[in-house]
């Protein structure tokens, strides 16, 4: 199958793991990065991305379609592309190229991110929306889709994989371990932790870490900046106690860091919700925490505990493995549903 595959691509992001997987499985795919389209100026760009209208916008739809009418896709996958038009997509369409939503986030959720204002609209001219919650599957049936896929959120294997024979806590710097953003109320629960003594370090985004903390918790647990692809896995790897949160507010059932965490043969310490405890055994897995207090209980109990964690660890990362939680068997899922609309549409 040939896809014209547009997103916007920057280190870290999880699209071009996703694009890797559909190479592996066979598939041309054409990329096409959004991002140039975007305004260079900040303040221009939060206007422009809030309303949604004018050159940058019109630029990037032409270019779309220019793209389009030289290459002959079967498919167009957008992966989170905000300034859509739906004339885009109904073009696509007359040309007989099947369209495709891929939406790591929740259009429909409590955070009331700004952006959505095109992508409400194009909701009923895409072939194919894949979303990673049961709450989003009726959100999308009621603005008029078609068909809609539930997914996970995936590890990447090119990426995410265990660290060499032998590691042990010898090689291990980080004693509990949050990589990520401070999304919900990430910062005030991991005050405590640090309040409370837990030996934590914290990496990140340091603008919205420093915003997110009070100065001298910040200055004691914050390091390493952000850490992308490979100095995330080693991150990972370096961490005795991975933690890993729910976004709440985009109502998440699991977090592909969960996923990311296992295949990094991590220790995974992850909110408890249907969606992890469906995908990993409790106990024998992953461990799981509901509210501040479990979180540090867990952490004492396992965190001087060497052999456990590796137990763990290693039965997560099995599992993760072996119930296809890897980026090449969530792809598969898709690229089989729209083969078959595909297929149907001729």
């Amino acid at each position: 199958m040939k896809i014209l595959y547009i997103s916007e691509f920057s280190p870290g992001s999880t699209a071009p793991m996703r694009m890797r997987a559909l190479e592996r499985a066979g598939h041309e795919v054409v990329r096409m990065d959004a991002k140039p389209f975007w305004p260079t100026n900040s303040l221009l760009f939060k206007i422009v991305f809030r309303i949604l209208v004018g050159p940058h916008v019109r630029r990037l739809n032409q270019e779309i379609l220019r793209v389009a009418r030289e290459i002959k896709p079967d498919c167009f996958w957008a992966d989170k592309v905000m300034a859509l038009q739906p004339s885009t997509l109904k073009k696509l369409r007359s040309m007989g190229i099947t369209t495709v939503s891929y939406m790591i986030d929740n259009p429909f959720g409590p955070r009331k991110d700004p952006g959505w204002r095109l992508y409400m609209k194009d909701i009923p001219y895409f072939d194919l929306h894949c979303t990673q919650r049961d709450v989003s599957i009726p959100e999308y049936k009621k603005r008029g889709a078609g068909d809609v896929v539930k997914i996970q959120t995936a590890y990447e294997q090119t990426i995410h994989f265990p660290p060499p024979a032998g590691w042990s806590d010898k090689d291990r710097n980080r004693e509990v371990s949050f990589i990520g953003t401070p999304y919900d109320q990430r910062a005030e629960v991991l005050t405590e932790l640090a309040k409370a003594g837990i030996p934590l370090v914290i990496s990140g985004s340091e603008r919205s870490w420093k915003r997110a903390l009070a100065p001298e918790i910040f200055e004691k647990v914050y390091r390493e900046g952000e850490l992308k692809d490979d100095a995330y896995r080693e991150g990972v790897w370096r961490s005795k106690v991975n933690i890993s949160f729910l976004t709440k507010s985009n109502q998440d059932e699991f977090t592909q860091k969960s996923f990311e965490i296992a295949g990094c043969g991590g220790f995974l310490l992850a909110e408890r919700s249907k969606g992890h405890t469906d995908r990993f055994a409790e106990g024998e897995e992953a461990v799981f925490f509901d509210g501040i207090e479990e979180m540090k209980q867990q952490i004492l109990r396992y965190l001087n505990d060497e052999p456990a964690r590796e137990r763990i660890a290693a039965a997560g990362c099995r599992r993760a493995r072996e119930s296809g939680y890897d980026n090449d068997s969530q792809m598969r899922l898709i690229t089989d549903r729209v083969a078959a609309i595909h297929k149907s549409s001729k």
